[in-house]
């Protein structure tokens, strides 16, 4: 029997995913084989088979059941989930290194521009957040939006404190006041609805 097979492609970066693991393995066979006739050749780490399907459901063609695996791609680790009505899916969060790469550039520019004026810090680290949340901001990934908002929260926090003048400097409890009644940060959301787009 046929099985099914779609392709994703972003620049140099290619998702191939197929019904049967033979076609898998043939296709994979075959791409090593065609770069290496033009003279080229595909990363040995990054190209690689993941199994995909319910956890301990038949392995494809007969085969001992797999654990579904992850991969990362454009940015987002794709894994094999639940989605909220109890269907499995493929679901996706922002990747640990991009996450990690996130925090840190926000760690690095509050420390930088500690001593700019509180109400400019808040406007750029509002966009900073606005440009995550249209990129990150899809179905699903919504736990991965509210750790970098009360993260970059923290870190503001954190510098802001460490320039104070006054006794004890900016306490938590006068940080929460001024979050309440002045600076208000956007709430992460969904920009992105994955199961809304059209094929």
């Amino acid at each position: 029997m046929a099985g099914r097979v779609f392709a994703v492609r972003y620049a140099d970066d290619l998702v191939i995913g197929f019904t049967h693991q033979s076609d898998a393995e043939k296709v994979r066979r075959v791409l090593f084989k065609r770069f290496e006739k033009y003279g080229l050749s595909l990363h040995p780490e990054k190209t690689r088979l993941v199994p995909f399907g319910r956890p301990g459901q038949s392995g494809p063609e007969g085969k001992l059941p797999q654990e579904p695996g992850t991969f990362d791609f454009l940015g987002f680790t794709h894994y094999w989930g639940r989605s909220q009505k109890g269907y499995w899916v493929i679901k996706r969060r922002t990747a640990a290194k991009r996450l990690r790469r996130t925090l840190k550039a926000m760690n690095v520019w509050c420390c930088k521009h500690r001593h700019d004026g509180p109400f400019e810090q808040f406007k750029i680290l509002v966009r900073k957040l606005a440009g995550h949340y249209a990129y990150y901001g899809i179905t699903g990934n919504g736990w991965c939006l509210k750790q970098v908002r009360a993260t970059t929260i923290r870190l503001w926090h954190k510098w802001l404190n460490r320039r104070s003048n006054a006794p004890g400097g900016m306490t938590w409890e006068r940080f929460q006041q001024l979050l309440r009644e002045t600076f208000v940060f956007p709430y992460s959301r969904v920009v992105h609805s994955i199961y809304g787009a059209k094929p």
